[in-house]
């Protein structure tokens, strides 16, 4: 017997990318994301400017969502939300937005958590691309956050380690800001790492206890190092850029693979899954490969569309949650601080 086709609309507002993507079941039909350029003259998202565009790009962008799945809106089943965590006022356009929808259309309204949703995008259906079982171990890299999750099943997941300051993205964002590279800085400091040097200069590596990363100790002796080797030399960054980055890059991998390792001897769980945005850097896939040959761990890695915000990962939350009848309340609020 042919099961009969969920549609949901997924809406992702969390920070500076409007997303709206539309699933049918576990399958993405369409996910359209909007990106803000004009952060990239503060060096850094600003929160009130992010929210403005929001509210200038969610209509035409769920619309496209919409149009490019080839259905009506009168078949959604429902729709999906971030709730947080993230910028408040941006979070508040995609939750006010997601609220009236589901009200005018009289179907049921889904809360996602941001960090399950990075953590889920593994669901999403694609040919070609294997599913972690249960249980395994989410590392989830991004701009904001930095975290290994013990995932036992979709809605149960224990958060091991996590930053205590900085996360793995601003490190790379600040460290950018600081050799003159352009924001984002990761995707920059990534191409040219794999040009120059990784141990050609040394970084400190910050002894945090148990499975917790720090990050800022690492940004602040980036900044003396090079603030001491430009007043030797003033040219001393663009003679060394490529090395640097290498350096840069080689440090905060070997940061994470270590906190991972760790995570791997304590549970015993050999499947590892990565998810965030700063997941599609090259250097940590590559160290992820060569740990999965030597220590026999199977690595599982989403299409690089699901691993920066994308309303795709927070539809396929929806659906999970729309068979399990799991919908919100009307009167659901934003939370900028939402824990998993």
């Amino acid at each position: 017997m042919k099961k009969e086709n969920v549609y949901i609309l997924g809406i992702e507002s969390s920070c500076d990318d409007t997303s709206a993507a539309i699933l049918c079941n576990d399958r993405i039909l369409s996910n359209v994301v909007a990106d803000q350029k004009i952060h990239a003259e503060y060096g850094g998202v600003v929160p009130e400017l992010a929210s403005r565009a929001h509210q200038q790009n969610i209509v035409p962008v769920v619309h496209q969502a919409i149009e490019k799945a080839g259905i009506s809106k009168d078949q959604l089943n429902a729709i999906a939300f971030t709730r947080g965590p993230g910028l408040m006022g941006s979070l508040l356009v995609g939750t006010s937005f997601a609220k009236s929808l589901a009200y005018g259309l009289d179907i049921p309204l889904i809360d996602v958590n941001h960090m399950q949703a990075h953590i889920l995008a593994h669901f999403i259906e694609e040919d070609g691309h294997n599913k972690p079982p249960f249980p395994f171990l989410a590392m989830t890299i991004s701009g904001g956050h930095t975290q290994i999750v013990k995932v036992t099943n979709h809605f149960e997941m224990e958060v091991l380690g996590e930053t205590i300051d900085d996360a793995v993205g601003e490190a790379y964002d600040k460290s950018g800001k600081v050799l003159g590279l352009g924001y984002p800085a990761g995707p920059e400091i990534d191409r040219r790492a794999q040009l120059g040097n990784p141990k050609a200069f040394q970084f400190t590596k910050p002894n945090v206890d148990g499975l917790n990363f720090s990050f800022s100790g690492l940004k602040t002796n980036i900044l003396y190092f090079v603030q001491r080797k430009t007043k030797e030399n003033p040219n001393f960054i663009k003679e060394n850029l490529n090395d640097i980055c290498a350096s840069i890059q080689y440090t905060i991998i070997g940061i994470l693979m270590n906190k991972l390792k760790l995570a791997v001897k304590q549970t015993g769980i050999k499947h590892i899954a990565i998810g965030g945005g700063v997941s599609a850097n090259s250097g940590i896939r590559k160290a992820l490969k060569d740990t999965e040959q030597k220590h026999g761990w199977t690595t599982y890695i989403p299409k690089f569309e699901y691993t920066t915000d994308n309303a795709a990962m927070i539809a396929i939350v929806g659906y999970l949650k729309y068979l399990e009848k799991d919908f919100a309340d009307f009167d659901v609020m934003a939370t900028a601080r939402l824990k998993i």
